[in-house]
């Protein structure tokens, strides 16, 4: 069950091959093999054993793919935290985890050498490791390898020992960690390679966003196969489109938010992007206009996945296959996240915990091999993500259709209840977003005197293209139920996001109710 074992027979198997690019570099699966067995036995070499957490922050490097290979072979617990943390949610992180070993970037070294100089503040660390630029006080991460054995410890692990923290703060903001499994991210493997990347040597998978999160879900699956891991440090179409051309890339993953800017980008067309395979994007709804428009400027190469750090990435897919079929002939499915795959059940119930029927709307529930084991250390959280048959409750709302496509319809905590109706925020994004002045858009509850909660609008125009409010609600007046329209609408530059770079409901909301006792969300 250890995942390590595959770095290993790959090094064997396709030595020369390139398994970690990054700018002008070229790991081979040969370097990744016995830089990896080192890191993993100057870890154990530390006084760790298995099971023991191993957090690390820095910015996109071939150094994430080697600490999560070596954290593999030296059975001990991947705990990343995101390269954009404030300083108080990377104190959070390591009080909760309680890693023995912090490895550190040189983008993030300074920030936590001052850290280091609060009493108490990180005194459960161990050991820290600078990967770069020397600390004193800290090991320096080459010094560190090249002192170590270049044999695989191959720490024996079984499924249901913990292999990451997965941490977010959800909705409510309070800190908390998916336990995933070496069980979990075995089967997560499985899904990838059958049915959303099928690789070979030879192919290049480019990650811009970060590796600690969505991003970096992919790295095991696709070295598996192997494939090879392109890694650039930031996401820039412009740089993103230019790597495809140089180094014929295959695939690559990114946030709809990413793949909005990448259609939309003038330098399309002095790039050529015939290698690509597949774009996939998932982590957030993207509306069918917007699906279109990249279909158009990029080819048919859109696949979508729906999951989450619950469900140890994507289960739902909407395929290569199924968008052509969309917009060939069911342009209604561009709608829907697709459908299962993998082993995991899915349903879609109500409140009775029955399968719904016809349109009827109900909560996405799931059980089986992905789903994780709870939040660490939360006993009264994890509790409450289960029903009492033991499924996962995803707070998702969706509706089914009679082929198994899956209609997302938002998130429980994200509904308006406006004048005793239901208005599902989503649904008024996606027809703003039929506007051709619409580039971006956010649709919040706010407050309302006379029916608690009115549908407002926060929307980004497109560069050269104008709109009013009376435009826009007249626009979504035609599409949709009178209640459901926006009561209002606020045009901003840009819109928020969180450190993933997916845009922020609760941080656009959040104004509209200072001062208010009830809040939503």
């Amino acid at each position: 069950m250890n995942q390590g074992r595959f770095i290993s027979r790959n090094a064997i198997y396709f030595p020369d091959q390139p398994a970690v690019i990054f700018e002008d570099r070229v790991m081979t699966f040969r370097q990744l093999e016995e830089r990896s067995n080192r890191l993993a036995n100057a870890l154990l070499g530390l006084g760790l054993r298995k099971g023991d957490r191993v957090a690390f922050q820095m910015s996109n490097r071939p150094a994430i793919v080697e600490i999560e290979c070596a954290l593999y072979k030296a059975g001990l617990v991947r705990v990343p935290l995101n390269a954009r943390l404030a300083p108080a949610e990377v104190l959070d992180v390591i009080a909760n985890g309680d890693p023995k070993v912090f490895i550190v970037g040189d983008s993030h070294t300074a920030a936590v050498q001052d850290l280091r100089g609060k009493p108490g503040r990180l005194g459960g660390v161990e050991h820290f490791v600078a990967v770069g630029t020397a600390m004193a006080g800290w090991h320096a991460y080459e010094p560190l390898l090249e002192r170590a054995a270049d044999t695989n410890p191959d720490v024996p692990m079984q499924p249901d020992d913990l292999a990451v923290l997965h941490y977010t703060s959800g909705s409510t903001g309070k800190l908390k960690a998916a336990m995933q499994t070496v069980g979990n991210r075995m089967s997560h493997l499985r899904k990838v390679s059958m049915h959303r990347m099928r690789a070979a040597p030879g192919d290049v998978l480019l990650l811009s966003g970060p590796l600690t999160h969505a991003s970096g879900m992919f790295i095991q699956p696709f070295l598996y196969q192997g494939g090879a891991i392109l890694i650039q440090e930031r996401f820039d179409p412009e740089a993103l489109l230019a790597a495809v051309e140089r180094w014929r890339v295959t695939y690559t993953f990114m946030v709809p938010t990413m793949l909005n800017r990448l259609a939309t980008h003038p330098g399309i067309a002095r790039h050529d992007l015939r290698s690509l395979k597949q774009i996939a994007y998932g982590g957030a709804p993207m509306a069918p206009a917007r699906i279109r428009e990249a279909w158009s400027a990029l080819g048919p190469v859109l696949s979508q996945g729906y999951g989450g750090g619950e469900t140890t990435g994507g289960l739902i897919l909407l395929s290569t296959d199924d968008h052509a079929r969309a917009l060939r002939e069911r342009p209604e499915i561009l709608a829907s996240c697709g459908r299962p795959i993998g082993e995991s059940e899915i349903r879609v119930v109500n409140d009775a915990g029955e399968p719904v029927q016809g349109d009827e709307i109900g909560e996405i529930v799931v059980r089986g091999p992905d789903v994780f084991a709870g939040y660490w250390r939360e006993p009264e959280l994890t509790q409450a993500a289960f029903d009492a048959g033991g499924w996962l409750r995803t707070g998702d709302l969706a509706r089914v259709d009679r082929e198994g496509y899956i209609y997302i319809v938002d998130r429980s905590k994200d509904m308006i209840i406006s004048g005793g109706f239901n208005v599902y925020p989503t649904e008024v994004e996606q027809a703003l977003y039929s506007h051709p002045a619409v580039y971006e858009a956010c649709v919040v509850g706010v407050p309302d005197e006379t029916w608690g909660e009115a549908v407002k609008a926060v929307v980004v125009l497109r560069p050269g293209h104008a709109a009013h409010e009376a435009e826009l609600v007249r626009h979504c007046r035609e599409l949709l139920a009178d209640f459901k329209k926006p009561r209002s609408v606020d045009f901003v530059a840009e819109l928020p996001r969180n450190p993933n770079g997916k845009l922020s409901r609760k941080l656009v909301r959040e104004p509209y109710w200072a001062g208010h006792d009830r809040r939503v969300g």
